[in-house]
């Protein structure tokens, strides 16, 4: 039996079905295209590692040297021999100058002269005495033979004890003697001025042929040659006098100089100054010293370099860390999930610093976070596209 109708209905519907399929097809386009794009963010994998506290000083520090000498020579006088110049290297007890001192080495020569004299005069005394106490003896036994009487004895036992006394009279002038040769020798030394350590001269404030003159007490004078020991430095800081109680001998700490960019050496605090200065009311300081453990080999340490210090005052090793720039207002984060869309996760945190931050509970090592906080539009509940991995930035999640 023949069924006409069937081919145009065929037909009829297959239209339909076109239809209805270009519709659903060109709806899901306009959806597709009004999506809203994923977000493009950096992020950070949750890791383990060493948070610490630290202290820093509130204004500049001074890289100081562990000995510097402000010499003079003990006494006043001209210069008449300059032997070195502003930036040699001494060694210690070495002639720095030498003062004008012509008189006190003919001084020096007639002590001298003075000490041959009387040891001859020792040789003539003495021997005398020595020849006047034989006679003295012979005389006692001439006196128990009879032969002289008492009076010859006395005066002979008188000249020997009288020539006995002249003798040591001239011995204690050798004495005297070799004491103007002390006292000669002294002078001299003060007129000079050696090195006291080794080190470099800094500068000089004497030329030859000028008066050098020390500080008499109260008056301070320029020094005639300054000297620095510069194979030790240390760097003096002042901290703020609310975090001076956290700050202990031996603490470990780091050194950046401005004039060394890029660099931080190793330190360690070896004092802290027993008072507060009160320089400024609103800014009281305490002075700390930091030593340098290992004085930079390449670069030209200068002393009065400026330089800042961080003091490391508590160490937590080996803990669940993130950086402290990932972490927002009310201590959240925004954790990265395998659907791509981020949630806002709340975090109990432990110690922290301008770099790390310590994580207690509510991460766990392995998580990554959103690190790019500052772009518009990131937060819950968004979809996220991690941007392609770059030094320090964790790789994109898949």
């Amino acid at each position: 039996m023949a069924l006409p109708q069937s081919g145009k209905v065929s037909h009829h519907y297959v239209k339909f079905v076109v239809i209805a399929i270009v519709a659903v097809a060109v709806i899901v386009g306009i959806i597709y295209l009004n999506r809203s794009k994923p977000l493009p963010v950096i992020l950070k994998t949750v890791d383990k590692g060493n948070v610490e506290a630290s202290v820093s000083n509130t204004r500049a520090g001074t890289v100081k040297a562990c000995r510097r000498a402000k010499l003079s020579a003990p006494a006043g006088g001209q210069i008449s021999k300059l032997l070195v110049k502003k930036g040699d290297r001494v060694v210690e007890g070495q002639v720095l100058l030498e003062l004008w001192d012509k008189d006190m080495h003919a001084q020096e020569r007639l002590s001298r002269d003075q000490l041959k004299t009387s040891e001859l005069r020792v040789s003539e005394v003495c021997s005398m005495a020595e020849a006047s106490q034989r006679d003295a003896e012979r005389s006692k036994e001439l006196k128990e033979k009879g032969f002289i009487s008492s009076q010859q004895l006395d005066r002979a036992l008188t000249d020997a004890q009288s020539r006995q006394a002249a003798c040591e009279g001239a011995r204690s002038d050798i004495e005297q003697s070799k004491a103007r040769i002390e006292v000669a020798q002294t002078s001299l030394e003060r007129m000079v001025l050696r090195a006291p350590f080794a080190g470099v001269v800094a500068d000089i404030s004497g030329e030859l042929g000028e008066f050098s003159t020390p500080s008499p007490p109260g008056i301070p004078t320029l020094p005639t040659i300054d000297l620095i020991d510069d194979s030790c430095m240390f760097v003096s800081a002042p901290i703020d006098e609310v975090d001076a109680a956290k700050v202990k001998v031996g603490q470990n700490s780091r050194i950046t100089l401005d004039a060394i960019k890029g660099r931080t050496f190793a330190g360690k605090v070896k004092r802290i100054a027993p008072y507060v200065l009160e320089l400024e009311k609103q800014a009281r300081t305490v002075e700390v010293e930091v030593e340098f453990i290992e004085l930079p080999k390449s670069e030209n340490l200068l002393v009065g370099y400026s330089a800042d210090v961080e003091i490391v005052n508590e160490l937590h090793a080996k803990v669940i860390r993130i950086p402290t720039q990932t972490l927002m207002e009310g201590k959240r984060v925004l954790l990265y999930k395998s659907d791509g869309k981020l949630e806002e996760r709340a975090v109990t945190t432990g110690l922290a610093n301008w770099e790390y931050t310590e994580i207690v509970s509510g991460l766990n090592e392995g998580d990554q976070i959103v690190f790019s906080l500052d772009r518009a539009g990131v937060k819950a509940g968004v979809i996220v596209l991690p941007e392609v991995s770059q030094p320090g930035v964790a790789p994109a999640a898949k």
